[in-house]
């Protein structure tokens, strides 16, 4: 069966005819909008809706030809095409058309009728009924209840079902006294004039959102507007249900929350008709920020105040904005800004970090308290500082390690704990945009490897030739930033962006199956391990032999059980993380609890392996990290530099600088994404100034060198995110809603990571292999949302699926 294209804000004109059959049912399923061949529901397993058909798939053989006939209706005075097995051929004649949205400033009558209908309408929270014929009666009812006087009935609860109420009790006919005269509601009739006909269900009238990108559009299917006209209804009539599960209304609105009913009469002036009425609430809905506050709102009179607010502030926005006319040639505006532009070729080198500074300056103080005026915001500071805290914490031991390996523990990982606190606290104090979170790479580390390689070859002092490369670093950066050399990035398209966030995940889904396959060669492979394995043989078939070399057996051990217990720790990290973080899309607890549990994923999964690994497996030996106390803060003297070892560096920190600019600001271009809707402006120039610096004084104390990472600065910015689930093509995705930014998450945690150094002994406990696991985990979870990682997938999937 077709669904009906309903009326779009965004989409063009377009008119078709649809051939539909229809079979006769009975009158207790003519009230639902499901009753299809096929039916979508939510798989309990994943995150998709399905659609499963209960018919048998036509074969050549199974196909039988059907005999029309044509019989004329006396009571509908049309012909009807009838086959045999008791189905009617009828048209439908489909209709979509773009409307603008509505113009509080210039259109008055859009603000009266907010007004006006808002604080009467018929607000019912958590219906649990999906079907529109049942929610009709309701509202039918409750305008019946509105409109007689107090004595008369009793009021409903809030939670209404249809199922729980006496239905008996509702006629075909519902009569309420209104503006002094008599007001017949048929509720029949009404039913009759919101769908197509008795027997297609599609609704006849409605307005619906699309979102348009620059590669397609979707439906907005959270909300839909039903409009309706009857001669039975003499004024109009608003009424708003959320839903408490979502609905599915058709193809086009799968996942349904809220739902606009809008009955007006059949005659109206053209300001006070039921599209004009629709097209109100429907500017209004359209807006997801006011959604996700709406489906926060506990009592009626909250939600009637929400509504209220933001028409108020829409109203606003709208009568504050100039609206353009024809340029005047001699108005001395165009004078003005060809001075400005005179302005800015005269002086272009600081212009590009004054207008960051300016986007970002009015916002600093709001960073550090306007989150805990948002719904949720003291639990999501505390959450994502956890998250920060495990996510910025092992990686930079990791890679600490590394640098100790290929450094001969000059760079140690007490080090690159100590590097990572002092980079993230400046880096959340003083950065344009706190969302980026900076760490250390692996990039970072094998251009470390290569310093100290040719400190070997040329018998160089590695702490001077490691400083001097990142003070070059450092002024190569500077000078990107003074000069606005970020202004490229503009030139970054998304899919450029998406792929080098691809490669970064590739690269820690490598690493760590690196790692694991470097344990079993040292624990699984080995000669005593072969040896135990010939002993065993010998053992079934000559005993007598086997006893004798089992005494060369007793001075090597073969440890197949830590290489299987290293691959459970690692895969069980990953599997128990991405489990908790798409938990969300479950049915199981509340919504509340569902979301707590995915905001702790990763410290939830990385606690229990560790409890595990370390606890009841304590007995198998596993690797750990070595943290050795140390002298920190160690000034660098440069006591044997010389010319060529200052000129060899400069092209070494020229080279370092090339790769920490493409990263740092890739880093802020994605977390910068239009998707994420971030308000509070952008900041790449001031951001690199900011990581110019911090590297040089990381430069002088022989730390580790730092920038904008990813994937964590994204996973960092859906941490703070709220999210609305949006469903096409069968498939559930999640859409950012609003980001909280804000900077004491990345304080707060960086605070911690340094306050860990000293626990150094809890750090030991961590097995390496929850480490992998915190990689994969990384890798796996900053896939989500990533279009050119689901474009690559279309290659694997099937068509019907995709």
């Amino acid at each position: 069966m077709y669904d009906s294209q309903p009326l779009s804000v965004v989409e063009v004109t377009n008119t078709s005819t649809t051939f539909l059959e229809t079979t006769p049912t009975s009158s207790s399923s003519r009230g639902s909008m499901h009753q299809t061949d096929s039916s979508l529901y939510r798989n309990p397993t994943g995150n998709s809706l399905r659609r499963f058909s209960f018919r048998r798939k036509a074969t050549r053989d199974s196909i039988s030809t059907h005999i029309s006939t044509w019989n004329f209706s006396n009571e509908s005075h049309e012909w009807q095409l009838l086959r045999e097995d008791g189905a009617q051929i009828q048209l439908v004649y489909n209709k979509s058309e773009h409307i603008p949205l509505k113009d509080f400033a210039a259109e008055i009558r859009g603000g009266k009728d907010i007004k006006e209908f808002i604080l009467s309408a018929l607000v019912l929270l958590d219906v649990q009924d999906t079907s529109i014929g049942d929610l009709l009666e309701i509202i039918l009812r409750r305008i019946k209840q509105t409109n007689l006087p107090h004595s008369v009935g009793t009021t409903l609860s809030p939670s209404l079902s249809v199922s729980s109420a006496t239905t008996a009790m509702i006629s075909n006919t519902v009569s309420s006294i209104a503006s002094g005269h008599r007001e017949n509601l048929n509720i029949e009739e009404i039913k009759q004039a919101i769908f197509v006909n008795d027997r297609v269900r599609i609704l006849a009238k409605t307005v619906q959102a699309t979102t348009a990108t620059e590669t397609n559009w979707t439906y907005d299917q959270s909300w839909l507007a039903i409009m309706c006209t009857s001669p039975s209804i003499l004024k109009r009539h608003v009424a708003i249900a959320r839903l408490k599960n979502p609905c599915n209304l058709g193809r086009n609105c799968q996942e349904a929350r809220f739902i606009v009913f809008v009955l007006s009469p059949m005659r109206e002036k053209g300001t006070k008709n039921f599209l004009e009425t629709g097209r109100t609430f429907a500017t209004i809905f359209a807006d997801i920020e006011l959604r996700a506050k709406l489906l926060k709102a506990a009592t009626q009179q909250e939600f009637i105040s929400i509504i209220d607010k933001h028409t108020d502030h829409l109203m606003e926005q709208q009568t504050a904005v100039t609206r353009t006319s024809l340029p005047d040639p001699f108005d001395d505006i165009n004078n003005a800004a060809e001075a400005s532009k005179d302005k800015i070729y005269y002086f272009p080198m600081p212009s590009d970090i004054c207008m960051d500074l300016s986007r970002r300056l009015p916002h600093y103080l709001s960073d550090y308290y306007d989150i805990f005026q948002t719904h949720r915001g003291p639990q999501k500071v505390l959450s994502t500082a956890v998250f920060l805290y495990f996510a910025c914490l092992l990686p930079s031991i990791a890679f600490g390690v590394l640098n100790s390996q290929a450094t001969n523990n000059q760079i140690s990982v007490p080090k690159a704990v100590a590097s990572q606190c002092l980079g993230g606290i400046f880096f959340s104090i003083f950065a344009g945009q706190p969302l980026i979170v900076v760490m250390t790479t692996a990039p970072l580390t094998l251009y470390v490897k290569v310093i100290y390689t040719l400190c070997g070859w040329y018998g160089l002092d590695f702490r001077d030739t490691y400083a001097l490369v990142g003070l070059w670093n450092s002024f190569f950066l500077i000078i990107y930033s003074i000069f606005g050399v970020s202004k490229i990035m503009k030139w970054s398209t998304r899919s450029t962006e998406e792929i080098f966030a691809l490669f970064v995940s590739i690269a820690f889904l490598v690493d760590a199956s690196r790692h694991v396959y470097k344990n079993f060669t040292l624990t699984y492979s080995t000669t005593s391990c072969a040896q135990y394995d010939e002993y065993w043989e010998k053992y079934d078939t000559n005993k007598s032999s086997a006893i004798a070399s089992a005494s060369e057996l007793l001075h090597s051990r073969c440890s197949r059980d830590s290489s299987l217990l290293y691959l459970l720790l690692a895969l069980g990290t990953v599997w128990l993380g991405t489990f908790l973080y798409k938990f969300k899309q479950t049915p199981y607890l509340t919504s509340a609890k569902r979301e707590l549990l995915t905001d702790y994923a990763l410290p939830v999964s990385v606690i229990i392996m560790s409890l595990i690994g370390s606890i009841f497996f304590s007995e198998i030996h596993l690797p750990s990290f070595t943290v050795n106390a140390e002298q920190l803060f160690t000034v660098v003297r440069f006591k044997s530099v010389n010319i060529k070892q200052i000129i060899g560096t400069g092209i070494l920190g020229f080279s370092l600088s090339l790769l920490m600019f493409l990263d740092q600001n890739i880093a802020g271009a994605i977390v910068n994404s239009p998707a994420n809707k971030l308000k509070k402006g952008k900041a790449f120039h001031v951001d690199l100034f900011v990581i110019a610096i911090l590297n040089g004084l990381l430069s002088l104390f022989g730390l580790t060198w730092m920038h904008g990472a990813l994937p964590l600065s994204p996973l960092h910015v859906k941490a703070l995110a709220d999210t609305e689930e949006r469903v096409e093509q069968g498939h559930i995705q999640s859409v950012i809603v609003k980001v909280r930014e804000t900077r004491l998450t990345a304080l707060i945690s960086h605070i911690f990571i340094g306050m860990t150094l000293l626990m150094r002994h809890v750090l030991k406990g961590i097995p390496m292999p929850v480490l992998d696991g915190l990689f994969l985990y990384l890798a796996l979870t900053s896939l989500d949302g990533n279009q050119f990682f689901e474009r690559v997938t279309l290659f694997f999937t099937e068509q019907t699926r995709s």
